[in-house]
């Protein structure tokens, strides 16, 4: 992959991880995407469940970076310390790896694809759907996590010439 760069985008959360892998290069171009579902197990668990899926997209779809989103201030702290949580196994995934990681706040993420900061689900979705000539619109975590990953080629500086 000489003139281009695959990115693994990940939108964090304890219960339902979103994954997108795309190729940087003069056009992006759609790999992959979904949702890593952790099930009912231990917290604990649940956070493995993350880990090992994400080592294995990586050793899946070699990506040369991670990008992430970072965590937000939540109202609740037991929720944002499990979401922090999660963005620790999923950061460790990709360093393990050997990736490089970069971190973004929500609201760049979707100044980057949408054009605004304040962006709902239904808009990002459809944005990443045009950006990346999709037949549809991806399920909202999986499209957080390719619109991490777009953010990440518009605002890296990647030369995709």
């Amino acid at each position: 992959m000489s003139a281009s760069r695959r990115i693994l985008g990940i939108d964090p959360g304890s219960r339902i991880t979103g994954y997108g892998v795309i190729d940087a290069r003069a056009k992006l171009g759609y790999v992959a995407s979904g949702c890593i579902r952790t099930g009912n197990g231990s917290f604990a668990e649940r956070l493995g469940v993350i880990y090992r899926s994400i080592c294995e997209l990586i050793e899946e779809h070699q990506p040369q970076a991670l990008a992430i989103e970072e965590v937000f201030l939540a109202r609740n702290v037991d929720s944002a310390l499990k979401l922090g949580q999660a963005r620790g196994v999923a950061i460790a995934a990709g360093v393990a790896h050997g990736l490089s990681v970069h971190e973004y706040a929500a609201t760049k993420v979707k100044r980057a694809v949408v054009g605004t900061g304040r962006a709902g689900k239904d808009q990002v979705q459809h944005m990443v759907r045009m950006l990346l000539d999709l037949p549809a619109s991806p399920q909202a975590d999986a499209a957080d996590a390719l619109a991490i990953a777009i953010c990440h080629v518009n605002t890296s500086g990647l030369d995709l010439k």
